[in-house]
């Protein structure tokens, strides 16, 4: 469990700092000591480590050592109020500037400001509003571009950028271009081992995505995410994942496409299931009344668009659904980090794959070499694993509440061992199919009583029949879409033929 450090630090506010956090926080001022008043500093630690509340404790510092105030900079209005509130919790009196806010004729009474970028860089842009006696501008999830406008505002501060993932959300606007230093805090798995994140279980499934195209910001586009996850065998998916892995458990799907979580929605809603869609389009009142739901509703399903993966805190979460495919390493981490929160006696939450994104990145709790990232931007985004490479690598491994349904048999088919000795036995390539079937039939009736429990137990092998096809595909070099599905209705057709006459 965490270490709680009592400690001066600790005893002079309301909150308290565990150990990592006032090793960074010391870490961080060591800089700020040595370095120009006008250097930018970079700070990495992963979603829920703390940030907001280490950088608090800086401000809170910084206010009683110096005789500048702090400016404090976010891109949405939630984070604004969060941070307005730990701020408080530190016993740091602060003003947040929001759109109602047009004048600071009282900004004499405040030593702190906490703003949204767009807000203020209106406000600054006018020669009447002025913010006097700043030295230190901290930067809230600082990988987003957005920021870069306010600098000449602030050109003789202190910059600190704080961020789980120091990689530009633009790739033609590298973070090595606008901070001087990268420090990096404890990795995630170390937040695991020591008790302060919740370790991911995670599931993931074989899904085709090479009809996906790359957009201008050099991630999958909105509309031909929709083509894909909008069918009726991606919902189907979908659907069967959540009742293999989450079935009764607090649900959290993040989708590319509002039409895609609105499918979502109507899919689970048919199926029975307790779900609320939302996206950015929502008024405050209903995004308020739907998380307030989501919050008090055990069973909970929450299908959403780019509206959940910063600023929401919901730490009763149990599972995440990532119904989409990212190119976005900043974007996975905030996903999966959404459910990473340690609640009540649970320490573990399930991940559902659905967009080959753990084998794109590698495992969410794997350590990543952010200082290389951080000075070489062009060489990792360049290295990111084909789409093509990952379907061929695939491997898939059936669910361990799937092997319990079939714990009389053994399942260890090779397509491609079998096709070589077809090949060498001088048999046509389809016998691959054909002892594909048998096996997958004597599966089912070694698990079965009668037909009908066979032909049940069937439908539950349609991920490894698809990825049996695929693999075959591969070897025969014919992976045309048709083929695969007429390939997929005949398989499934000799399957449940096969089953007559055995009970």
């Amino acid at each position: 469990m965490p270490n709680d450090t009592s400690t001066i630090d600790q005893k002079s506010t309301k909150k308290r700092l565990y150990d990592y956090q006032i090793t960074d926080l010391n870490r961080i001022f060591e800089v700020m000591e040595d370095a120009p008043a006008n250097y930018n500093l970079l700070y990495q630690l992963p979603t829920g480590g703390g940030k907001t509340v280490i950088f608090s404790e800086i401000v809170r510092r910084y206010i009683q050592k110096h005789s500048k105030k702090v400016v404090i900079l976010t891109h949405r209005i939630e984070l604004c109020k969060q941070t307005s509130n730990v701020l408080s919790g530190f016993s740091v009196k602060n003003k947040v500037i929001n759109s109602k806010v047009k004048t600071l004729p009282d900004q004499d009474e405040y030593k702190c400001f906490v703003a949204m970028v767009e807000t203020l860089n209106n406000r600054l842009s006018d020669k009447e509003f002025e913010l006097h006696d700043i030295g230190l501008v901290i930067i809230d999830e600082a990988h987003y571009n957005s920021f870069r406008k306010l600098f000449k505002f602030f050109d003789t501060c202190f910059i600190l950028g704080v961020t789980a993932t120091p990689l530009s959300s633009n790739i033609k606007l590298p973070m090595k271009d606008n901070y001087d230093k990268l420090i990096v805090g404890d990795n995630i798995a170390t937040l695991i081992n020591n008790g302060f994140l919740a370790k991911a279980n995670v599931y993931n499934y074989d899904v085709g995505l090479t009809s996906l195209k790359i957009g201008i910001n050099g991630d999958y586009t909105v509309k031909s995410s929709e083509a894909l996850y909008t069918n009726s065998m991606m919902q189907t998916k979908l659907l069967h994942a959540h009742e293999e892995v989450s079935k009764g458990k607090k649900t959290l799907i993040f989708n590319n496409g509002i039409h895609t979580s609105k499918e979502v929605y109507h899919t689970f809603k048919r199926a029975g299931y307790n779900v609320r869609h939302l996206d950015n389009t929502a008024n405050k009142h209903d995004r308020k009344e739907i998380l307030q739901w989501f919050k008090h509703t055990p069973d909970a399903i929450l299908s959403s668009v780019s509206i959940l993966t910063t600023g929401f805190d919901e730490p009763s979460v149990e599972v995440i659904i990532l119904n989409r495919a990212t190119r976005s390493l900043t974007l996975y981490f905030q996903m999966i980090g959404r459910g990473s929160r340690i609640y009540k006696d649970r320490n573990t939450f399930e991940v559902i794959d659905l967009g080959n994104n753990l084998a794109r990145f590698g495992a969410w709790d794997q350590p990543v070499d952010w200082q290389h990232i951080f000075k070489y931007p062009d060489l990792y985004l360049e290295n990111i694993v084909d789409d093509e490479d990952l379907e061929r690598d695939f491997v898939y491994v059936m669910p361990d509440n799937l092997k319990e349904k079939f714990k009389n048999s053994v399942n260890d088919f090779d397509v491609k061992k079998e096709y070589q000795e077809v090949l060498k036995s001088s048999k046509k390539s389809f016998a691959v199919i054909e002892r594909a079937i048998v096996q997958h039939s004597q599966m089912c009736i070694e698990n079965s009583e009668d037909v009908y429990d066979a032909r049940d137990l069937a439908k539950l092998l349609h991920d490894d029949i698809r990825y049996r096809i695929k693999q075959y595909c591969y070897c025969i070099m014919n992976s045309t879409q048709n083929y695969k599905d007429w390939l997929f209705e005949e398989y499934n057709r000799r399957l449940r033929l096969s089953f007559n006459g055995k009970f």
